[in-house]
């Protein structure tokens, strides 16, 4: 269970704050500069992330010891990477009121050890769509205005394809 903030932490910034269940939690208002999320263990092999107004349960399959409540942290990598582009990418075609419908997004780590990482991500991506040249034009605005996308540069493999249109 969370406990109220400590009178260090509150001069820190730190505020407590009934949180669901009841439980006080402590945590600090981060600026627009910043984007913060808490995790707490909720049983053996499961934590839940607090994001915003969202919980997500994080846990690994069965096969992996876990009890398979939620994605592996690795699976909400690569989903991270992939709602950031799309996002990024629906905000292009709604902007643009683009002719642009059904866009999905098929997203693949590959795996490496020692140590165990992904060493790279390949991301497809494919829309109904009429006109070739702005579809293209949107996913580049969406992978150049993509946080992920952004950080990764030039630090892991990541390819992005445009897929034939559905």
């Amino acid at each position: 269970m969370s406990l109220p903030c400590r009178d260090s932490e509150e001069r820190a910034g730190f505020v407590t704050e009934p949180r669901i269940g009841g439980i006080r939690s402590c945590y600090r208002e981060f600026m627009a500069t910043e984007i913060a999320i808490h995790i707490s263990q909720t049983s053996p092999t499961t934590s839940e992330a607090t994001i915003r107004k969202h919980r997500v349960l994080i846990d690994r399959p069965e096969p992996k010891g876990g009890s398979d409540e939620g994605p592996m942290g690795g699976e909400l990598f690569l989903a991270a990477i992939g709602g950031c582009f799309m996002s990024n990418l629906l905000a292009a075609i709604r902007a643009r009121e683009a002719a642009v419908t059904e866009a999905k997004l098929e997203i693949i780590g590959t795996l490496a050890d020692s140590p165990s990482r992904f060493s790279a991500v390949d991301m497809f991506v494919s829309a109904n769509y009429e006109d070739d040249a702005l579809f293209e034009k949107l996913v580049d605005i969406a992978d150049r205005g993509c946080i992920m996308m952004n950080t990764l540069r030039g630090k892991l493999e990541v390819n992005l394809r445009i897929a034939t249109s559905v």
